[in-house]
Protein backbone atom coordinates (compact mmCIF):
# COMPACT_ATOMS: atom_id res chain seq x y z
CA UNK A 1 0.00 0.00 0.00
CA UNK A 2 1.54 3.52 -1.33
CA UNK A 3 1.40 6.59 1.37
CA UNK A 4 -1.32 8.10 -0.75
CA UNK A 5 -3.73 4.60 0.10
CA UNK A 6 -2.77 4.76 3.52
CA UNK A 7 -3.56 8.33 3.86
CA UNK A 8 -6.93 7.95 2.12
CA UNK A 9 -7.92 5.26 4.53
CA UNK A 10 -6.89 7.04 7.18
CA UNK A 11 -8.23 9.87 6.57
CA UNK A 12 -11.56 8.14 5.98
CA UNK A 13 -11.54 5.73 9.27
CA UNK A 14 -11.31 9.73 10.86
CA UNK A 15 -14.69 11.30 9.10
CA UNK A 16 -16.44 7.70 10.22
CA UNK A 17 -15.54 8.11 13.47
CA UNK A 18 -16.31 11.71 13.86
CA UNK A 19 -19.75 10.58 12.16
CA UNK A 20 -20.15 8.10 15.06
CA UNK A 21 -19.31 11.20 17.27
CA UNK A 22 -21.68 13.22 16.10
CA UNK A 23 -24.28 10.83 15.85
CA UNK A 24 -23.73 9.76 19.35
CA UNK A 25 -23.88 12.97 20.68
CA UNK A 26 -27.11 13.81 19.02
CA UNK A 27 -28.88 11.20 20.15
CA UNK A 28 -27.87 11.96 23.76
CA UNK A 29 -29.58 15.25 23.52
CA UNK A 30 -32.67 13.87 21.66
CA UNK A 31 -32.93 11.33 24.74
CA UNK A 32 -32.45 14.32 27.39
CA UNK A 33 -34.99 16.26 25.93
CA UNK A 34 -37.57 13.40 25.74
CA UNK A 35 -36.51 12.54 29.00
CA UNK A 36 -37.19 16.24 30.17
CA UNK A 37 -40.52 15.68 28.15
CA UNK A 38 -41.57 12.89 29.21
CA UNK A 39 -41.34 14.15 32.97
CA UNK A 40 -43.77 16.89 31.92
CA UNK A 41 -46.11 14.82 30.35
CA UNK A 42 -46.00 12.68 33.44
CA UNK A 43 -46.78 15.78 35.28
CA UNK A 44 -49.30 16.83 33.63
CA UNK A 45 -51.15 13.41 33.43
CA UNK A 46 -51.32 13.55 37.42
CA UNK A 47 -52.30 17.32 37.83
CA UNK A 48 -54.59 16.64 35.36
CA UNK A 49 -56.45 13.47 37.30
CA UNK A 50 -55.90 15.13 40.68
CA UNK A 51 -57.22 18.53 39.93
CA UNK A 52 -61.18 18.75 40.46
CA UNK A 53 -61.37 22.42 40.13
CA UNK A 54 -63.14 21.93 36.80
CA UNK A 55 -65.88 19.90 38.37
CA UNK A 56 -66.55 21.90 41.14
CA UNK A 57 -66.60 25.15 38.76
CA UNK A 58 -69.17 23.06 36.49
CA UNK A 59 -71.43 22.21 39.60
CA UNK A 60 -71.16 25.94 40.86
CA UNK A 61 -72.78 26.93 37.54
CA UNK A 62 -75.06 24.76 37.04
CA UNK A 63 -76.66 24.58 40.58
CA UNK A 64 -76.80 28.58 39.61
CA UNK A 65 -78.30 27.71 36.75
CA UNK A 66 -76.28 29.10 34.06
CA UNK A 67 -76.23 28.25 30.14
CA UNK A 68 -73.25 27.85 27.78
CA UNK A 69 -72.89 30.49 25.23
CA UNK A 70 -70.24 32.47 23.60
CA UNK A 71 -69.26 35.33 26.49
CA UNK A 72 -68.70 38.89 25.21
CA UNK A 73 -65.06 37.83 24.93
CA UNK A 74 -65.93 35.32 22.07
CA UNK A 75 -65.18 32.45 24.39
CA UNK A 76 -67.24 29.45 24.50
CA UNK A 77 -68.23 30.16 29.13
CA UNK A 78 -70.92 29.54 31.21
CA UNK A 79 -73.36 32.84 30.97
CA UNK A 80 -75.87 33.92 33.84
CA UNK A 81 -78.85 32.71 33.74
CA UNK A 82 -81.47 35.59 34.07
CA UNK A 83 -84.68 33.89 34.00
CA UNK A 84 -85.57 32.93 37.81
CA UNK A 85 -87.70 30.15 36.70
CA UNK A 86 -84.14 28.51 35.17
CA UNK A 87 -82.34 29.42 38.71
CA UNK A 88 -82.96 26.36 40.76
CA UNK A 89 -80.71 27.99 43.56
CA UNK A 90 -79.91 31.27 45.02
CA UNK A 91 -76.71 32.08 46.27
CA UNK A 92 -77.26 31.18 49.75
CA UNK A 93 -78.04 27.63 48.31
CA UNK A 94 -75.28 27.54 46.04
CA UNK A 95 -72.84 28.20 48.23
CA UNK A 96 -74.40 26.09 51.55
CA UNK A 97 -74.48 22.87 48.78
CA UNK A 98 -70.66 23.75 47.45
CA UNK A 99 -69.03 24.07 50.87
CA UNK A 100 -70.46 20.61 51.23
CA UNK A 101 -69.78 18.97 48.35
CA UNK A 102 -66.17 20.33 48.71
CA UNK A 103 -65.61 18.35 51.24
CA UNK A 104 -65.89 15.18 49.50
CA UNK A 105 -64.42 16.26 45.68
CA UNK A 106 -60.90 16.59 46.87
CA UNK A 107 -57.88 14.49 46.48
CA UNK A 108 -57.99 13.42 50.07
CA UNK A 109 -61.42 11.02 48.95
CA UNK A 110 -60.32 9.93 45.48
CA UNK A 111 -56.40 9.18 46.76
CA UNK A 112 -58.04 6.79 49.62
CA UNK A 113 -58.75 3.19 49.94
CA UNK A 114 -62.01 1.87 50.21
CA UNK A 115 -63.80 -1.19 50.14
CA UNK A 116 -67.08 -1.47 48.78
CA UNK A 117 -68.45 -1.37 51.63
CA UNK A 118 -67.29 1.12 53.49
CA UNK A 119 -68.17 3.48 49.77
CA UNK A 120 -71.91 2.21 49.68
CA UNK A 121 -72.28 3.25 53.21
CA UNK A 122 -70.83 6.53 52.97
CA UNK A 123 -72.98 7.50 50.06
CA UNK A 124 -75.85 6.13 51.53
CA UNK A 125 -75.29 8.36 54.73
CA UNK A 126 -74.61 11.19 51.90
CA UNK A 127 -77.87 10.63 50.30
CA UNK A 128 -79.37 11.05 53.32
CA UNK A 129 -78.03 13.86 54.97
CA UNK A 130 -77.96 16.36 51.62
CA UNK A 131 -81.97 14.87 50.73
CA UNK A 132 -83.08 16.22 54.19
CA UNK A 133 -81.10 19.47 54.00
CA UNK A 134 -82.51 20.57 50.52
CA UNK A 135 -86.11 19.51 51.69
CA UNK A 136 -86.32 20.78 54.90
CA UNK A 137 -84.74 24.28 53.91
CA UNK A 138 -85.94 25.02 50.52
CA UNK A 139 -87.77 28.12 51.17
CA UNK A 140 -84.78 29.47 51.72
CA UNK A 141 -82.18 27.79 49.14
CA UNK A 142 -84.05 27.75 46.10
CA UNK A 143 -84.74 30.98 44.04
CA UNK A 144 -87.46 33.01 43.96
CA UNK A 145 -89.85 35.23 42.01
CA UNK A 146 -89.55 39.01 43.81
CA UNK A 147 -93.22 39.81 44.49
CA UNK A 148 -95.28 40.66 47.73
CA UNK A 149 -98.02 38.42 46.85
CA UNK A 150 -96.87 35.49 49.56
CA UNK A 151 -99.45 33.32 48.00
CA UNK A 152 -97.58 33.83 44.13
CA UNK A 153 -94.07 33.19 45.84
CA UNK A 154 -95.39 29.78 47.39
CA UNK A 155 -96.80 28.92 44.45
CA UNK A 156 -93.11 29.54 42.80
CA UNK A 157 -91.39 27.48 45.36
CA UNK A 158 -93.94 24.69 44.60
CA UNK A 159 -93.30 24.59 41.01
CA UNK A 160 -89.45 24.69 41.94
CA UNK A 161 -89.23 21.71 44.88
CA UNK A 162 -90.22 19.23 41.88
CA UNK A 163 -86.92 19.65 40.51
CA UNK A 164 -85.40 18.46 44.38
CA UNK A 165 -85.46 14.64 43.48
CA UNK A 166 -83.49 15.03 40.31
CA UNK A 167 -80.67 17.71 42.31
CA UNK A 168 -80.50 15.07 45.02
CA UNK A 169 -79.98 12.14 42.51
CA UNK A 170 -77.23 14.16 40.60
CA UNK A 171 -75.61 15.47 43.80
CA UNK A 172 -75.18 11.42 45.22
CA UNK A 173 -73.76 10.35 41.92
CA UNK A 174 -71.02 12.73 41.54
CA UNK A 175 -69.69 12.37 45.13
CA UNK A 176 -70.40 8.29 44.47
CA UNK A 177 -67.93 8.34 41.12
CA UNK A 178 -65.44 10.44 43.66
CA UNK A 179 -65.58 7.32 45.72
CA UNK A 180 -65.15 5.08 43.30
CA UNK A 181 -61.86 6.13 41.82
CA UNK A 182 -60.79 5.47 45.98
CA UNK A 183 -62.13 2.05 45.73
CA UNK A 184 -59.46 -0.71 46.87
CA UNK A 185 -57.20 2.51 45.99
CA UNK A 186 -57.55 2.17 42.34
CA UNK A 187 -56.55 6.06 41.83
CA UNK A 188 -53.07 5.94 43.78
CA UNK A 189 -52.41 2.74 41.48
CA UNK A 190 -53.23 4.06 38.77
CA UNK A 191 -50.72 7.29 39.26
CA UNK A 192 -48.30 4.87 39.70
CA UNK A 193 -48.74 2.81 36.96
CA UNK A 194 -48.45 5.55 34.10
CA UNK A 195 -46.32 4.40 31.88
CA UNK A 196 -44.96 5.86 28.61
CA UNK A 197 -45.03 3.29 25.24
CA UNK A 198 -41.37 3.71 23.53
CA UNK A 199 -40.10 2.22 20.70
CA UNK A 200 -36.66 2.90 19.75
CA UNK A 201 -34.74 1.94 16.68
CA UNK A 202 -31.18 0.79 16.96
CA UNK A 203 -28.53 2.80 15.24
CA UNK A 204 -25.97 0.73 13.09
CA UNK A 205 -24.14 2.17 10.51
CA UNK A 206 -26.39 1.00 7.66
CA UNK A 207 -28.95 3.69 8.59
CA UNK A 208 -26.23 6.10 9.71
CA UNK A 209 -27.61 9.62 8.15
CA UNK A 210 -30.48 8.07 7.07
CA UNK A 211 -32.84 6.99 10.03
CA UNK A 212 -31.99 8.64 13.71
CA UNK A 213 -33.74 6.58 16.65
CA UNK A 214 -36.45 8.58 17.34
CA UNK A 215 -38.18 7.96 20.75
CA UNK A 216 -41.76 8.04 20.20
CA UNK A 217 -44.56 8.47 23.04
CA UNK A 218 -47.87 7.85 23.73
CA UNK A 219 -50.06 9.66 26.07
CA UNK A 220 -53.80 8.76 27.43
CA UNK A 221 -54.46 12.17 28.74
CA UNK A 222 -57.66 13.66 27.07
CA UNK A 223 -55.99 16.87 27.59
CA UNK A 224 -53.74 16.20 25.03
CA UNK A 225 -55.75 14.75 22.28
Amino acid sequence: MNPEESNYLKNLAQEIQELENANRDLVQAQNSQMNVFNSEQEDNLIRWQLDLKEDLDRIYHILKGDIVDINDKGVLAFIPQKNPNLRPFNEFGVQLIMNIIQFYLNRNTILSNYDEVTINWKIHDFGVEISDLIFNRYEEMMTTIESEDMVKIKEHLSEKIKLYPMIVRELIDTVHSAYLRAMNGGERESLRTARTVTQSEPLTRMNLGNNIPIKKSRWYNPTGW
